[in-house]
């Protein structure tokens, strides 16, 4: 079993290596996590403890579990196993590799009903497509249901969220990509050939 001491004592330098290696800022990371750039910093200079209020936010930013991203465990999770979970939500990190956009796999179950009353922003974009079940999204001033099959790019600088309907479980993967990425779509038209 690893000594408590000294997986906090290699936390700050960790999570300073780990937002690096994600290519992120402090001020890119402050935004997506709701987490000050002053708390961040502290945090990886080891002035400030760890709380897991401040670890919840890295470790879904990061799409890892927790127990990897303080060090407890060095292999990412087997592609069955959940990144995260919450009463109502369970994520699944799908690619592996540190570039963007991430692809993630959730499940929301029809307790995730109710918006909170204050809907997040950060800087990105996020494209969600329906495996099974009806998907509520508000984006802004957009509220819409979508069924299995279908999909929707979500700007995250309006306010959004993610839920089910109350009807059941919804099964959704999502892509995300900071900094304003988009999803680059190529087609062909039937009886032509690509480039």
């Amino acid at each position: 079993m690893a000594n408590v001491e000294d997986v906090l004592d290699d936390l700050g330098p960790r999570l300073a290596a780990r937002r690096r290696q994600a290519g992120l800022g402090l001020a890119e990371l402050s935004a997506s996590t709701g987490i000050s750039v002053s708390t961040l910093s502290r945090l990886e200079h080891g002035s400030r403890r760890a709380t897991l209020e401040l670890l919840l936010p890295l470790a879904t930013v990061y799409g890892t579990g927790l127990d990897e991203l303080v060090g407890l465990r060095e292999a990412a999770p087997a592609r069955d196993e959940p990144a995260s979970r919450s009463e109502d939500t369970v994520m699944y990190r799908l690619s592996r590799s540190p570039g963007q956009p991430a692809a993630y796999k959730f499940v929301f179950s029809p307790a995730r009903r109710t918006p909170p009353a204050e809907l997040p922003t950060h800087q990105g974009w996020e494209w969600v497509y329906v495996l099974a079940g009806r998907l509520r999204v508000i984006n802004g001033d957009d509220d819409l249901v979508l069924r299995s099959g279908e999909a929707t790019e979500i700007d995250t600088r309006r306010p959004h969220w993610l839920g089910s309907t109350g009807d059941g479980p919804v099964e959704v993967l999502a892509l995300f990509g900071r900094q304003g990425e988009r999803v680059h779509m190529r087609g062909t038209r039937p009886g032509t050939s690509r480039a």
